[in-house]
């Protein structure tokens, strides 16, 4: 059989370096984990317990598509809280992670060979995904002027159906202000795009508060996840937020490619949203583990980095070391024993001279991390 041309999507290279890592570690080396973008610490306690009382009670089995309406209720009370929202819960729907919502927005919003601006670097999966749905990625090659996020002038003529844009940004970390994304909600309309604001990262920043593009406009799609603050990566879990007359186009594609989010996921991500103490526990480390990065990479000479204001990721320009990042990161994890991602699966053009280091883990394997990558870089003078 012949494969599909839309199947031909590029690798996600952060899970080859983890397989590579994965390696490594099976032939007896110990690997420090800079490369994934997932928190080194479980699903809060409350999550756990409310899922275990749960199995206990009966059995898990479909839930209604959009997703149980207790988390749906308590999600719009959580944009009351963070946000000053006054969200109607009929807007929110339940997704199997943020994947599973981009799959969603993309199909409801996108006909076959339409264009979706998206930011470079920016998430690799983005592309991919699009590329999977028969649909054009157009990288928008942001610069350090504008934090490494897209800019209003950077739509024009590029004929864009929607406009795709992640505040806090993976591999970056910097925000959007709320003029800033208020000017690109504005210029997205102005051009006829759809707007798509991935928020996933919301709750993880440092340097002020992330601004929801619901604060600004209804007439946007906005994403989340249970992932990253709520440190459920595994569970895959997320949310969406659509504007009231998409929700019964969104809820019957959501029927047919999912049936449903997983019940037991939601059961876990319901208690997680009331566990705040330990999820600010979770914070303090990464706040320290920022802080240490900031301090030590500059000093190995890692010293041109993107100013990280959310997120838990340093993004470095190389290019004064390598033109080759993908050798570059190989020679790292050979040599220092440091798992790190190559650019390359940011920024198809300008990545084989960026680095990005994750600082999610323990503060105990950042610190050995960061010693293992001064050594290396004093020794390769």
């Amino acid at each position: 059989m012949r494969p599909a041309r839309r199947s031909k999507v590029d690798p996600f290279i952060v899970m080859d370096v983890m397989e590579a890592a994965r390696r490594a570690e099976a032939a007896g080396r110990r690997i420090i984990h800079m490369e994934v973008g997932q928190p080194g610490t479980p699903a809060p306690a409350g999550a756990r317990a409310a899922l275990a009382r749960a199995m206990e009670a009966g059995p898990l089995g479909y839930t209604v598509a959009l997703g149980l309406p207790e988390l749906r209720a308590r999600i719009a009370r959580h944009y009351a809280d963070w946000h000053g929202i006054d969200l109607d819960p009929g807007r929110v729907v339940i997704t199997p992670g943020s994947s599973g919502a981009f799959i969603l927005a993309f199909t409801a919003l996108f006909d076959a060979g339409q264009r979706i601006g998206i930011g470079a670097p920016g998430y690799p999966s983005y592309r991919q995904i699009l590329r999977a749905l028969d649909l054009v990625p157009v990288d928008i090659e942001t610069s350090a002027e504008n934090r490494l996020q897209p800019a209003p002038g950077d739509l024009a003529g590029r004929d864009l159906a929607g406009l795709l844009v992640a505040s806090p940004a993976n591999p970056s970390g910097t925000m959007l202000d709320r003029a800033a994304l208020a000017a690109l909600i504005g210029a997205a309309r102005e051009a006829g795009a759809s707007f798509i604001s991935d928020e996933i990262y919301h709750g993880i920043t440092y340097e002020g508060r992330a601004v929801s593009a619901l604060e600004i406009t209804d007439d946007s799609y906005v994403i989340n996840s249970f992932s990253k603050y709520f440190s459920m990566t595994g569970w895959r879990i997320g949310w969406m937020v659509v504007p009231e007359d998409h929700v019964r186009t969104i809820e019957r594609l959501a029927q047919n490619l999912f049936i449903c989010p997983s019940h037991a996921s939601q059961i876990a991500a319901l208690a997680a949203m009331d566990c705040t103490p330990e999820l600010e526990a979770n914070m303090a480390v990464y706040r320290a583990n920022r802080t240490l990065m900031l301090e030590a990479l500059p000093k190995a000479g890692f010293d041109r980095i993107a100013p990280p204001d959310g997120a838990f990721y340093i993004y470095a320009d190389v290019r004064h070391l390598t033109d080759d990042s993908r050798a570059l990161a190989a020679e790292i994890l050979e040599r220092a024993g440091v798992a790190v991602t190559p650019g390359l699966d940011f920024d198809p053009r300008r990545g084989a001279g960026t680095l990005r280091f994750s600082y999610a883990r323990a503060t105990a394997d950042i610190e050995e991390g960061l010693a293992r990558l001064s050594e290396f870089m004093a020794a390769r003078g």
